[in-house]
């Protein structure tokens, strides 16, 4: 009988699982160097921006039967007969670009019995004119004109009719 030794595959084997555990180990690489610090000089600050444009507004209305050239009432009143035209001069300020401004005439009933509605574009002052007129003659009492700008009501102004 033959006797086999079986050292030498043992230590092949050992040998060969060595080789295999060092073949899979991953060296390790030294860490980057950081690039030396640049300094940068700091942002310069951001310019202010331009002021914006004040907002239109209405700074006064003015109500009479006659506006001359300038839209500028002539004799302004308050108290009206019934056959009278009423016209709301309108003096606004500011800056509008497609604004709408309306004047509504209301009876003391809160009735509406007059609307008109006008589109702004300017950049100062500027007077507007609304005509309030009725085929048959306004009825005798109370009435108010609310001039609305910026979808706000800017000012009411009170007048009669006798």
């Amino acid at each position: 009988m033959l006797i086999r030794n079986r050292t030498p595959y043992a230590v092949a084997a050992a040998l060969v699982a060595a080789l295999a555990v060092a073949g899979c180990k991953k060296k390790e690489e030294p860490a980057p160097t950081p690039p030396p610090a640049v300094e940068t000089p700091a942002p310069a600050p951001a310019p202010e921006p331009a002021p914006a444009p004040a907002a239109l507004s209405v700074t006064s209305v003015t109500l009479g039967t006659a506006a001359g050239p300038d839209k500028k009432i002539a004799a302004p009143t308050n108290a009206f007969k019934p056959g009278d035209k009423i016209i709301a001069s309108v003096a606004t300020d500011g800056t509008a670009t497609n604004q709408e401004v309306s004047a509504k005439l209301v009876y003391q009933d809160g009735q509406t019995a007059g609307e008109s509605k006008q589109t702004l574009n300017t950049t100062g002052a500027e007077t507007t004119n609304f005509e309030f007129t009725k085929a048959s003659p306004w009825p005798a009492g109370k009435y108010k004109v609310e001039v609305t700008a910026n979808g706000a009501v800017a000012n009411t102004t009170e007048l009669e009719v006798k």
